[in-house]
């Protein structure tokens, strides 16, 4: 007797269920959300990965130069150039002007790092630096880079105590490619001399 209740009560459970959530048709009354547009999608793998390889070449650039090494520099500026000139921007998902923009400002950056190349001061490899440094940050921004922060930040006094340029760095600490740690006059001591002007994540939220 005990077990035809049990056996009865589950049963009564089950149809209270069945009406709870359908109605008489067998639909689901539950609300489906609705659909919402698509976010844009972030770039493939098959884009960062040799970015990323460039970005790792242009921070190396830096590097030498902070350092006063001026064959290091040539060095990686050379590896820029092979680097750069292999980033698929056709793959972006983005419209052919997007791509078109992005691939000016690598043939940009890859004129500046020939130019470092064969620059013969150190001097002289700054200055195309600066342009090269400028280009990038555009690139950054016009394909919505989005695996890290980068932070695009200002020497005051480059070229000169009035003559400013600028860089990018994947740090908000300010280490001075202009300047640097060897610089005639003021040795290392103008190496923090900067400023972040501005920060670039793309990164989802």
């Amino acid at each position: 007797m005990k077990k035809g209740l049990v056996i009865i009560a589950v049963a009564a459970a089950a149809i209270a269920a069945y009406f709870l959530f359908f109605d008489k048709t067998g639909t689901n009354q539950t609300e489906m959300p609705k659909q919402l547009p698509l976010a844009q999608s972030a770039n493939s793998d098959t884009f960062n990965m040799p970015f990323n390889v460039l970005l790792t070449a242009y921070f190396s650039l830096k590097e030498a130069l902070i350092n006063w090494d001026s064959a290091k520099a040539t060095a990686s500026a050379d590896s820029l150039v092979t680097l750069a000139s292999k980033v698929p921007y056709n793959s972006l998902k983005a419209d052919t002007d997007i791509i078109a923009t992005a691939k000016s400002l690598s043939e940009s950056i890859i004129a500046e790092a020939q130019g470092i190349a064969g620059e013969t001061t150190i001097e002289g490899q700054r200055h195309s630096f600066y342009t090269l440094s400028d280009a990038l940050y555009n690139l950054i921004r016009t394909v919505h880079y989005d695996q890290q922060v980068i932070y695009h930040d200002k020497c005051p006094m480059a070229f000169g105590d009035d003559k400013e340029a600028y860089w990018i760095s994947n740090t908000s600490q300010i280490i001075n490619p202009y300047l640097g740690n060897r610089h005639p006059h003021y040795h290392g001591a103008m190496i923090g001399c900067g400023s972040v002007e501005d920060s670039i994540d793309f990164r989802k939220k």
